[in-house]
């Protein structure tokens, strides 16, 4: 004990190295799993530094939160299917945030519970040579900070989680009324906050907080569907700034290196992707929302009757059998199916037939970044044969066969040919340019952006409907020689 009571700055230093190391093996995939024995060896180590420095520490209380929340994580990385976990992720976001808030709360509470005890006995304490050290304004801005961006991460990822559950009361909200409310309680709620940090007044800091957890809310509420995996993204910067922002509250310096790393890395992932998207932070948060400018569309009645080409698995894995090259290209069908084992034994019946067989990933496929690529990884598929957009795009028009499992907006023509498309500009999986299309969807509904796909109208595009795990399973059985 007295030995990490003195060594502390050393060993958090160690702690911040190893979660540096962690961002590095987490880059690539061959690395990934190194990466992460970095992360959980740096936090077991600061878990266990900060119990031993901590200034009287109420050890039932700490230790029952750690058992607790080991009993819970462990619980839920048992049981949450891949398919929950983008609504997961958002989920431990909004308690980083609430986190904050509760630390920033309770340090301002305290410091108010010292300067009643001082006012109450100030004769006596400063004849005994007592000065109480009143919170500076540096400290009340770090928690100001804190407390507004963990109430804002808090309630928008909550509502971020019960979008990606399609929970009932995570509706989107539009209308002309949104952004004139969202400035009205962003300007409100900098105004207390300001009060606050001017005059130490209470009251003001109570109405900044909730005000902080308002907007939250009503900030994310207006974002489509299409542009989900940024918001998720940018909620687990904004934990780690919130996170970064307590750590100075705490004068914990493992929790300002840990969560600047999140917050920074975060941020980072979320510009990529709105390049991916061809958008922008600010038009993904505060403009016109992809997905409900779709909906919308769809909901005027203006989609007219198209035809379409359908087959069967067995016409699809006779074409595949026979062809020189294949593309698949995974989305959230795939994760929704449970398809990615069947998909692997489908690829390795393929490689044997002597076809090449690759995966194309679209940076925002699935429900969060990176979610085709666990997927994949899990049922031990090669990583050689995970290939991003961008270098993948120039082989399709040499493409016998793609296969598309589930996506939509990510091989959407409309991106390209469309202007008046809510997605133009985004750059897609060129899917359209290979030989033969084949796509495996349960119905013609629109994907996640709601808009309807010229892929599947296309006359190279065969669609096949059905659950992704059986279609795929008769595929691998018709190549076989077994299908019925």
């Amino acid at each position: 004990m007295e030995f990490i009571q003195a060594n502390a700055n050393w060993l958090y230093l160690v702690g911040a190295i190893l979660f540096i190391l962690t961002l590095r093996g987490l880059s690539g995939p061959k690395t990934a799993i190194q990466g992460n024995r970095y992360g959980m060896i740096a936090m077991a180590i600061a878990v266990v530094t900060t119990f031993f420095v901590a200034n009287n520490p109420v050890i039932w209380m700490i230790g029952g939160a750690m058992v607790l929340g080991a009993i819970v994580g462990i619980a839920r990385a048992r049981t949450v299917p891949m398919t929950q976990m983008p609504e997961t992720v958002a989920l431990m976001h909004s308690l980083v945030g609430l986190a904050a808030v509760l630390i920033a709360v309770a340090a301002i509470l305290h410091n108010n519970q010292l300067t009643a005890l001082f006012a109450q006995n100030e004769a006596a304490l400063t004849a005994a040579g007592v000065q109480h050290a009143h919170m500076s304004k540096v400290h009340l801005f770090e928690l100001f900070v804190g407390c507004f961006v963990g109430a804002i991460t808090f309630t928008a990822s909550v509502f971020a989680y019960g979008k990606l559950a399609a929970k009932k009361w995570a509706k989107t909200i539009s209308g002309t009324w949104v952004k004139p409310v969202q400035a009205l309680i962003f300007v409100a709620m900098l105004a207390c906050g300001f009060y606050f940090f001017t005059t130490g007044n209470m009251t003001a800091f109570w109405a900044m907080t909730a005000l902080a957890l308002a907007f939250g809310w009503v900030w994310i509420a207006p974002v489509g569907g299409g542009d989900m995996p940024v918001v998720v993204s940018l909620l687990n910067s904004f934990s780690g700034w919130a996170a970064a922002g307590i750590g100075f509250t705490l004068e914990n310096n493992m929790l300002i290196v840990a969560g600047s790393l999140v917050g920074s890395s975060g941020a980072i992932l979320s510009y990529i992707m709105c390049k991916a998207m061809n958008s922008s932070i600010i038009n993904v948060l505060f403009g016109g929302a992809m997905g409900g400018a779709a909906v919308s569309t769809a909901a005027k009645g203006e989609q007219v009757q198209r035809n379409y080409r359908s087959g069967s698995a067995d016409d699809a894995g006779f074409l595949m059998s026979n062809a020189d090259s294949v593309v698949i290209v995974p989305g959230y069908g795939m994760a929704q199916g449970r398809a990615q084992n069947a998909v692997k034994e489908l690829c390795e019946i393929l490689k044997e037939q002597g076809v090449r067989v690759r995966f194309a990933i679209h940076p925002v496929a699935g429900r969060m970044p990176g979610h085709m690529n666990v997927l994949l990884a899990e049922a031990d598929v090669a990583y050689e044969d995970i290939l991003e957009m961008d270098e993948i795009n120039s082989d399709f028009p040499a493409t016998d066969v793609v296969l598309v499992i589930g996506a939509n907006d990510v091989v959407n023509p409309a991106a390209k040919d469309d202007p008046g498309s809510p997605i133009y500009g985004m750059p897609i999986l060129e899917a359209h340019k290979a030989r033969t299309i084949m796509v495996i969807k349960r119905s013609m509904a629109t994907g996640y952006a709601g808009l309807d796909n010229d892929l599947f109208y296309n006359e190279k595009t065969m669609m096949i409907f059905g659950d992704a795990k059986k279609v795929v399973e008769d595929m691998t059985k018709a190549i076989n020689g077994t299908g019925h």
